[in-house]
């Protein structure tokens, strides 16, 4: 079988240019005009390699390494072997990761999944909708009549974007999204299955269940990211809002009327009840569970498996079930340690 590489490296860059993006210096004698040609793990580089290394657990891994160059922070300098370059960045992996996208700029976005510009044979645009020059439209996808699609931007085969639907520029739909009565901004990327506009879930709850038309939108301001088979439901009254910059993991379920800040970071799993806000700089963990018509401040952090059923000051790190301030959470895991190791130990004989 060919060994297929999903993503070659675009270009190559000297060590003087990888520096440069880095903001690191280049050790004396180095030479600034060699050239790498992609990045790999320590274990796995090569002389033609870039690597990183921040996590004292892959100590032994970057004093055998064989890549070229090395960006490493300022403790682990030491042990960087004779043969790599060490490039001292206080944050290694921020320096390798923009490094990473000028090396491999198609990974940082889903494409055409046929290869192809313009209209692809087998997609259905309506008459109506409107699609800027440069717009990419995969096999199988469906625009409706009103949607509005801004230049750069990529929809995955088999998408639906639905009428009156406005995509900005640069975006990239994924492959089987749906988009209902939802507006997006610039740079927008929707991985794969992801769900936006779709009714949110409410009903009048009675001897039958009367459902309440759910008559608002889903905003997605610049620059956020959704994962694959995430949902977004849009607003009951008022529109759901996602907030610049916000990045959301796969599988996660916003519920609506949510308002999210902006640069959020929620993780997997995660489910927000309806009515709900996060403030700016927000960051939910894997499976974290939100009662609706909350507050969870500017820049808390909650942690993963926790269940938040009160408002969340801002700036404070909280877990647990009910989530709590971290310090009250790790005393009573504590407190609960100590008296399950009491309860498991064997009597005295005197007590037998």
């Amino acid at each position: 079988m060919t060994d297929l590489i999903f993503f070659a490296a675009a270009a190559d860059l000297t060590l003087a240019e990888i520096a440069g993006v880095a903001g690191a210096a280049l050790p004396e004698g180095a030479d600034p005009q060699a050239r790498l040609v992609g990045a790999a793990p320590l274990e796995n580089a090569g002389p033609q390699h870039l690597a990183y290394m921040d996590n004292a657990r892959y100590g032994d891994a970057l004093a055998t390494t064989r890549a070229g160059a090395c960006l490493v922070s300022p403790r682990f300098v030491a042990r960087c072997p004779a043969g790599t370059v060490a490039l001292v960045s206080r944050d290694p992996y921020r320096a390798y990761a923009t490094l990473l996208g000028r090396l491999h700029p198609d990974a940082l976005r889903p494409g055409s999944q046929f290869a192809a510009r313009g209209i692809a044979p087998g997609a259905h645009v309506h008459p109506e909708a409107r699609l800027e020059d440069g717009v990419t439209v995969d096999p199988g996808a469906v625009i409706g009549p009103g949607a509005e699609i801004g230049a750069g931007t990529v929809v995955g085969p088999n998408a639906v974007i639905g009428p009156g639907v406005r995509i900005g520029r640069d975006c990239a739909i994924g492959a089987g999204t749906t988009l209902s009565h939802a507006l997006l901004g610039n740079r927008v990327i929707l991985h794969p299955g992801a769900r936006l506009g779709q009714d949110g879930f409410g009903f009048a709850m009675g001897a039958t269940h009367l459902k309440v038309p759910q008559i608002g939108r889903v905003i997605v301001q610049d620059d956020v990211e959704i994962g694959a088979n995430t949902t977004i439901d849009r607003g009951a009254s008022r529109d759901t809002v996602i907030g610049e910059g916000t990045k959301i993991d796969n599988l996660v379920q916003i519920a609506h009327n949510v308002v999210i800040g902006r640069h959020c970071v929620i993780v997997s799993g995660v489910g927000i009840s309806g009515s709900t806000t996060l403030e700016d700089y927000v960051v939910l963990g894997g499976q974290v569970g939100v009662v609706g018509h909350l507050r969870i401040g500017r820049g808390a952090q909650i942690a993963g498996s926790s269940n938040v059923n009160r408002d969340v000051p801002p700036g404070s790190r909280w877990g647990g079930t009910p989530a709590k301030p971290v310090r009250a959470w790790f005393r009573e895991l504590t407190t609960l340690a100590r008296l399950a190791e009491r309860s498991g130990k064997a009597p005295a004989e005197d007590e037998a």
